[in-house]
This record gives structure tokens, sequence and C-alpha cells, in this order.
């Protein structure tokens, strides 16, 4: 069977059945701007054929391993250990969807089981649920989270140096519905302080959102930030860098109510894009608010551990006007890879790989403030990420760095005008020193 089953004879019959001459008429009610262009596919190929041209095409790929890349801003390439894929590829987890029979779908389970159990101990919180989609979605989630009570408070307030993709993706998510969400301008320091969200916070204001370490690389006060967001009866609500908590204290130690967080870090590639993991955790009080899935471990008449769906707020399961979720596409495959990546790594693994970045961004970053006209920009500590000053435009400083096979940082400009001679650069455990000088060589034989 092709992939559409009707014959031409099938479609001509059909067509003249509703009175109409050819296929492309049903269209012409759309606007032809908006109608897809006509595809021109080349003429068929034998698989064989089919084969060698996708094999010529993927070897025109640079492996982000071989590759120095010092790009970062949300998606990171780190390592990826052998048992994460080994687990994933079999066919029991690989070809799972959403474990709608707990009888038959303990091995699911218990991997969100565990991953949940996982993501407390990384954010310090007391419940996590699964199947986010990504970071982006996750914080949107999070902050809905802290408005869906009944509490009369419809003001969300976002400090300046959150991600702006995770702003834009709050932005949609709210629309039209009776939500405000004032974005903070971005500090010259680059990094949030008391003062800086002050006057946004009031009676109305549901949940103050910041990011940790931020947008920027800098790590921000959250004590300070949830002690004055809880002083109006605000929630605070923040999205972490998971392979940062190796090293940081985690957020709910430090007065945070939600935590999200995107979870590509955490054993999955980056895949030029996509699939990511959305993290979402929060206070026992808001478990009954929480999108997704929820796993809980049990025993059965005879006393054996078993693992059923404690809690599912998708319409799918509930009365529609009950749910406090739409998530369907279920991030369990993702979800597993970040499991057996922390499992692997454990407690001191994974502040190992925080330390080597922690370490290696910081020698970059000293090697960069060498340079003459580069300048460090932001205050307070960062972690595997900063800002820097360019002498020239940093659009420019990226095509002289890719002619010599190295991905150069985020031009900051793209956000904000004001910052149009800024670059965000990045290490992780994988860039090593001989890439960064590399770097530092490519960069001053051009400035010279």
């Amino acid at each position: 069977m092709v992939f559409t089953p009707h014959t031409p004879e099938d479609r001509t019959r059909m067509l003249e059945a509703i009175g109409v001459d050819a296929l492309e008429r049903l269209f012409d009610a759309i606007p032809a701007r908006y109608r897809f262009p006509e595809l021109r596919l080349p003429p068929a190929l034998s698989e064989p054929e089919v084969f060698r041209e996708l094999v010529a095409r993927a070897g025109r790929n640079r492996a982000a391993i071989d590759t120095p890349t010092f790009l970062g801003a949300g998606s990171y390439n780190h390592y990826v250990p052998a048992v994460v894929q080994q687990i994933l590829w079999r066919g029991e987890f690989y070809t799972a969807y959403t474990p709608y029979q707990p009888e038959v779908s303990q091995g699911t389970l218990q991997s969100i089981y565990e991953f949940q159990s996982l993501i407390c101990l990384l954010t310090g919180m007391d419940v996590a649920n699964a199947s986010m989609y990504d970071g982006a979605t996750a914080l949107a989630e999070g902050a809905l989270l802290c408005v869906s009570p009944p509490r009369g408070r419809t003001k969300i307030v976002v400090t300046g140096t959150v991600h702006p993709h995770y702003r834009s993706v709050l932005r949609t998510y709210t629309r039209g519905l009776p939500v405000v969400v004032e974005e903070l301008p971005t500090p010259a320091s680059l990094r949030t302080t008391v003062e800086d969200v002050e006057g946004a916070l009031d009676d109305s204001t549901a949940c103050l959102v910041a990011q940790y370490p931020n947008f920027f690389g800098r790590i921000e006060d959250l004590a300070v930030l949830a002690e004055r967001a809880h002083a109006v009866g605000a929630r605070f609500v923040v999205s972490v860098y998971p392979i940062a908590l190796g090293l940081l204290r985690p957020p709910g130690e430090l007065g945070a109510d939600v935590v999200t967080g995107e979870g590509q870090c955490l054993g999955i590639p980056q895949s030029f894009g996509g699939p990511a993991l959305g993290l979402l955790a929060a206070r026992m009080e808001l478990v009954r608010h929480l999108p997704g899935r929820l796993i809980g471990a049990t025993v059965d008449r005879e006393g054996k551990r078993g693992f059923v769906m404690v809690l599912q707020t998708r319409e799918q399961h509930i009365r529609r006007e009950k749910a406090t979720s739409n998530i369907c596409t279920n991030q369990g495959l993702m979800a597993l890879a970040a499991t057996v990546y922390v499992s692997a790594l454990g407690k001191a693994g994974l502040r190992k790989i925080a330390e080597l970045c922690y370490h290696k961004a910081h020698y970059l970053a000293d090697r960069l403030a060498s340079l003459p006209g580069w300048e460090l920009v932001g205050e307070g500590p960062f972690f595997n990420e900063f800002a820097v000053r360019c002498p020239q435009d940093p659009r420019a400083i990226n095509e002289r760095l890719l002619e010599h096979g190295i991905i150069g940082g985020l031009p900051l400009g793209m956000f904000d005008p004001a910052h149009d001679d800024l670059l965000l650069l990045r290490a992780t455990e994988l860039t090593t020193r001989e890439q960064i000088d590399r770097l530092i060589d490519v960069l001053a034989e051009h400035a010279a």
C-alpha cells in the first residue's frame, strides 16, 4: 500500500461526485500567497540510491563533539554516556507510549517514578511531574500554576534576565487569558537584584519568575528575590539549568515555590534542536494543579512493590473544565534518558561535570578578557556562560570563526539593540583547553 490508497480513478470519481473538476479547486478559498508552494521534487529513486544520497548529505554535517563550539543559550553540548542510548533502545521503552494500564506498564511507570524522584532531589522540591515538552513551555506552565489556584492574583512578573524565548512562549501561553505578564527591563549588570523587582510586586502579583543561572550566565541571589516575592504574598518561580545544580544550592532551599527547567543537558543530544525535555517541580500544596502526570509507588495485595498513575490532569482523563493541562505528547523516553544519565553519573559525577563546566568557562573568560578590545560584561558570579563586549560586530566575528571551523557564541543584539556589541559564550566539560586556545589565537590573528 502506498501512502494514500486512492488511485487516480478513485480521486476522479470523488471529484465528480462533489462537482469539482480538479483537486486544486478545493483550495480556492485560501488566498494564493498563503498556500504551500508547489513541490519541485526530483525524479523517484530506488532505495539504494536514496540511501547513498542520505549518507552523502549526512557526511556534510559537523559533529558537535569534534567541532569547537561556544554556542549555548539554552541548548548545550554535553557528553552522553553510552549506557543512556543502550537502555533507551530497548524495545519495551523505545516503543512505549502513555502508560494507560498500570498492570502492563510497570517498567515505564517505574522509570517515570525514578525520574520524578531525581528531579525532586536536584531541585529541592516536594513533588515533580513528567511529560513536559521543553524548558520554555515548562516555565509557562509553572507560572500559570501560580495563577490557577483561586487566589485572585493575575499578574506574572518576569525578570529581564530570563531567556527571551522563554518569555515569548509565556506571552503566547497567556494570550487571551485574564493574566497580565509584566516583563522587567534587563539591568545593566545583567543580574537581577531586589531593587529591580521592587516596584513591580504588589497584591495582584501571582508570581515572580527568575532564572538560575540566568540567560546571561550570571548567578542571581534567589533567597532575597524569594523573600521579596513572599512578602507580598506572591510565589517564586525559578527556571534552572540542571547541570549547574551539581554545584549550586537547589532553588528549593532558597525559597522557590515552583522550579522548571530544560532537561536537554541531562543525557539528551542536541539533535538539530529537539526533542527536548521540560522539568517541573513544586511544593506539595500545588500538587493537584500540576499539569502532565504524576506516578506513585505502592504495594499490591501480596505486599509486592508496584507503580501507579496517581494523578493526571489532562482533559483526556478528567472533565474538560477541570483539566489544567492539554499535554498530549509523551516525553517519557526523554525522561528516561535523563534518569539514566543522572543515575549513571551519581551525585559525585554530576558535581564533577558542573565543576568542569565552571572552571573551563572561567579559563575561557580570562583568555578573552586578555585580548585588546574585549571586555567581560555583567556583575556577580557566573557558571559556564557569560557575555563579552566585542571590538567588532559579533556576527562578523562568528563568520570569521566559522571559516576556521569554530562555532562562536550568540550575538545578543538579536534580542536587544542595546546589546548589539555583546556576544554570549559558554563552555562545557567537552570544551578542551586546546579548543579555547585555538579560539583565542584566531581572534588575536584577525585583530592584528
